[in-house]
């Protein structure tokens, strides 16, 4: 069975982002998504990003463009992703380095859509891409 994703419209986006992360999304999760995104590419300066449910019970956001982002990453990988492909890519790490929490609960949440993501990433077109870059 294929995993996809459903666009949380902008009534829907507070309420989902609260009962799946409470508190820490807008204050932990939201901005070291966008932190992670400006280091991993010079190309993102900002802007509005959609936010998605999976249907494995996954979360991700990626920037709203039509502009792919040059990425560069610590691991060596450069190239070009789309705002989906990066999105999932920043969200893949973000998960990845909050799942280290000192709150165990908290990192435990992280961890968990970490592997939800990676799931779905895997019926990405650009999952090899993707790979590269968290690899």
């Amino acid at each position: 069975m294929s995993i996809y994703r459903i666009l949380l419209n902008d009534s829907d986006r507070l309420n989902y982002t609260a009962s799946h992360f409470g508190d820490n999304f807008p204050f932990r999760i939201e901005p070291f998504i966008f932190d992670m995104a400006g280091s991993l590419s010079r190309d993102y300066t900002g802007g509005y990003w959609n936010m998605y449910e999976l249907s494995n019970g996954g979360f991700y956001m990626a920037p709203d463009s039509e502009t792919p982002f040059n990425v560069s990453c610590m691991n060596g990988y450069e190239g070009k992703l789309s705002a989906d492909a990066f999105g999932i890519t920043v969200c893949l790490y973000a998960y990845s380095n909050l799942s280290f929490s000192s709150d165990p609960e908290f990192a435990e949440i992280c961890a968990e859509h970490y592997h939800l993501l990676r799931e779905y990433m895997f019926g990405h077109p650009e999952v090899k891409g993707i790979l590269r870059a968290i690899d």
